[in-house]
């Protein structure tokens, strides 16, 4: 890969960037206080155990093919490519739902109603915008890592610091008694937004793709984990204490929670309100910029491999950039974003589109930890320069507990627990998801024409 390399610090606040989604804090922020028991349940649970798998597969396996490549040595061509697949086509959504932001967040701050034309016009612009800069090599862009994080660090103390200053002088905005702490497993809305937590940790493996523009992957990947994933906990804990502080838990917005909160603590003609608005929304092109870099060179490498079509292998020649994903994102994102004539203004796009990038993103993490533990048990000739501290049956606990968790999550987002109207609700997105990966499973096979044979994954070989 071209261009300079990353220092410690730059690799630390690109996972800042990547893995801290600022957009999700208000959904989080919408299970109500009960989110903190869950933040510290999962953190325990799922962070640190994914935390730690990360950093010794992001340094035993420092290929540009991150996720996707664990999977393929560890369970063979055929899981790689379902990987691959589930960690792409979640981005083109995501990018689609976090466009539909804009539009919102424009409203909330000088309260202008935009025409359906001019709102996909913004969307498009976003799209393009994200699209285009991801053809630049990654250590070119480390200004938009580095400023991106700092941003969402200033949000979050905005955020955070009214919140306190606003309870303690006018009172939370939401009952604080002891029992609005613990969870309530009937509660099926509130389990709904488990799955939010979880897709708030995901990211430290984009680092892991960042390793050809790093001065010294091997030890940086994991001090950059360890020191970012603290960060990131206290970061989103600060976040939900001012939401909450701020918004009544049924009164908040799913897309443009956070600027409410501010609005509602200092009104919508303060300064800072302005400023975190318009910092929010470029918080949200940094953190799809960064993203980009990481599940295109995962889509180019499996493509390489004959596990995503061939156009996704397409790379510059002057930079090296695998602009072929790049493109397919901007298409595809271009695509589900004009459904919007068809749906109407009413549609509540922005949710099913976040929830339905959040069930795949997820997916695409399920065969990570078995192929961790093959790993583990049959490659003993690679050099593992970090050991997460798991043996026996303290590693089979660490791995099959988050596994538990992510299917438990995808479950409880997309399957409809209830008949009620909230519940049924879930139906267009439980079907968007059964098409998606039906279409993924046609990709795998279409696109492994031609070779011999599979990759049989390192048990079997």
């Amino acid at each position: 890969m071209l261009g300079k390399k990353f220092s410690l610090i730059d690799v630390v606040l690109s996972v800042i960037c990547v893995v801290f989604t600022i957009e999700a804090a208000a959904p989080a922020s919408a299970m109500g206080n009960v989110q903190f028991f869950w933040w510290g349940f999962l953190i325990i649970t799922f962070l640190l155990p994914y935390g730690l798998v990360v950093a010794e597969l992001g340094t035993a396996y420092d290929s540009c093919g991150g996720l996707y490549d664990w999977v393929r040595e560890g369970l063979g061509d055929k899981w790689g490519a379902r990987c691959s697949w589930c960690y792409w086509v979640n981005f083109p959504l995501w990018i689609a739902s976090l466009a539909c932001m804009a539009p919102s967040i424009i409203h909330s701050l000088w309260g202008i109603e935009l025409t359906l034309g001019v709102k996909i016009a913004l969307e498009l612009i976003f799209v393009w915008g994200v699209t285009l800069l991801a053809f630049s090599p990654v250590s070119d862009s480390e200004w938009i890592m580095n400023g991106g994080a700092i941003i969402k660090v200033f949000v979050v103390l905005v955020v955070g610091a009214c919140g306190v200053w606003f309870a303690c002088t006018q009172g939370f905005a939401n009952d604080m008694s002891p029992q609005t702490f613990i969870p309530d497993f009937s509660d099926t809305k509130s389990l709904t937004y488990l799955s939010i937590i979880l897709f708030n940790f995901m990211g430290f493996e984009v680092v892991a793709t960042f390793a050809g523009a790093m001065k010294d992957p091997s030890h940086d990947i994991p001090r950059a984990i360890i020191v970012g994933g603290i960060a990131i906990a206290a970061i989103y804990i600060l976040c939900g204490i001012g939401i909450g502080a701020a918004v009544p838990t049924e009164k908040l917005s799913l897309d443009s929670g956070i600027v409410d909160a501010v609005a509602a603590m200092l009104g919508t003609a303060h300064p800072l309100t302005t400023a975190v608005g318009i910092a929010f929304m470029v918080t949200l092109f940094a953190n799809m910029t960064c993203w980009s870099f990481g599940v295109n060179q995962v889509a180019c490498y499996a493509a390489g491999h004959g596990n995503m079509p061939k156009i996704f292998s397409l790379c510059s020649k002057r930079t090296g950039m695998p602009n072929g994903a790049a493109i397919m994102n901007g298409v595809i994102a271009s695509g589900v974003l004009l459904l919007q004539v068809f749906l109407g203004e009413d549609s509540d796009v922005f949710w099913v589109l976040f929830s339905t990038n959040v069930v795949f993103l997820l997916m695409s993490y399920i065969p990570m930890f078995p192929a961790f533990w093959y790993l583990r048990k049959y490659d003993s000739k690679t050099k593992r320069v970090f050991r997460a501290p798991f043996e026996g049956k303290v590693l089979s606990v660490a791995l099959i507990l988050p596994v538990i968790e992510l299917v438990l999550a995808i479950v409880a987002t997309i399957v409809p627990l209830g008949m009620g109207a909230e519940e049924l609700a879930k139906l267009p997105m439980l079907l968007s998801v059964i098409v998606l990966a039906a279409v993924g499973e046609g990709v795998r096979i279409y696109s492994k024409r031609g070779r011999m044979s599979d990759f049989p994954g390192v048990a079997k070989r």
